[in-house]
């Protein structure tokens, strides 16, 4: 697996983390407005994450609701809500689905459903998807021929269940079941995800991923155990953020679970990822330090600077 860790690309790629006022947009302008975060007095909404070499995600509310979000590549999600909750999830644009560390040239399209049980908590996922991939030239075509129009690649339909601790009521696992969605429908493959906490925080993912024969969970393909240690006491910016929206997040491909910290309150300075298929499992390990406003709202940490917006 070339994408083993979600922060040694961005550690390799923005080891020197310059200072803010030199980022630039994706148009090259700078971002002059990034120093304005002082301190803010009163509630707050996440805003910005921007590394040195661009913008990665843009959140966007209506009144004290997250509606809309941008991120690589022009990619767009947008968020519906039922009262207080988040009803229904719509991405457009792009995902690292084979996780090489590079965003796919195949466009991805898909809906989310999200279903509540007891106490309102989030407890299915149902998600048709469609993946589009442009068509190859003519064969015979001459060097720097350009690809032709995206058609339809794949389309497949998920079932995600989520399961809570009896005992502190956290997150316990996500299992999903995807298959083709053609008229013999079956389920083929699956993941599994398992999360334990320190504490509030998540200290480790422990993710499967392999095949289903009708009702029978194959032996994984793949396993992989991220880590996330060394906690900071101040505030992470993703506790802004809606919990089904994270969850969206970690489930938008199939190995996405370096992405795990976004669940804990606190910020980890350190964190792993092992693949645990080899004999002897080897963990790459990364860590940081981070920087804070006057609030203890986290802005910096693993090449990323963190910006927020007055509620």
């Amino acid at each position: 697996m070339k994408r083993l860790f979600y922060f040694i690309l961005l550690i390799a790629g923005f080891s020197s983390i310059h200072s803010c006022k030199d980022l630039t947009d994706e148009e090259g302008n700078p971002l002059l407005d990034l120093n304005e975060n002082t301190g803010l007095i009163g509630p707050r909404a996440l805003s910005r994450e921007v590394t040195n070499v661009g913008q990665i995600a843009q959140y966007e509310y209506t009144g004290l609701l997250l509606t809309k979000v941008i991120t690589e590549k022009a990619s767009i999600t947008d968020v519906e809500w039922s009262g207080d909750k988040i009803s229904r999830l719509t991405f457009n644009g792009f995902l690292d689905l084979d996780n090489d560390g590079a965003i796919d040239s195949d466009s991805i399209s898909y809906t989310q459903q999200y279903t509540y049980g007891n106490l309102s908590k989030l407890t299915m996922i149902s998600e048709n998807r469609t993946v589009f991939r442009r068509t190859p030239p003519p064969v015979g075509s001459p060097p720097g021929t350009p690809a032709g129009p995206y058609v339809v690649f794949a389309k497949t339909k998920a079932i995600y269940v989520l399961t809570y601790s009896s005992t502190t009521g956290k997150l316990a696992s996500i299992v999903m079941r995807r298959g083709n969605d053609i008229p013999s429908f079956v389920y083929t493959d699956y993941t599994k995800a398992a999360y334990s906490y320190l504490g509030d925080n998540v200290s480790s993912v422990a993710k499967e991923v392999g095949k289903l024969t009708g009702t029978v969970f194959e032996d994984a393909d793949k396993k992989f155990t991220f880590d996330f240690s060394s906690y900071d006491s101040q505030i992470s910016g993703y506790t802004l953020l809606p919990f089904e929206y994270k969850v969206s997040v970690l489930i938008s491909t199939d190995i996405n679970d370096d992405r795990g910290l976004i669940l804990s309150p606190n910020s980890p300075k350190r964190a792993s990822a092992t693949d645990m298929m080899p004999a002897v499992p080897v963990p790459v390990v990364v860590s940081t330090n981070y920087k804070y406003d006057p609030q203890t709202y986290m802005t910096q940490g693993f090449g990323i600077n963190y910006f927020y917006k007055p509620l």
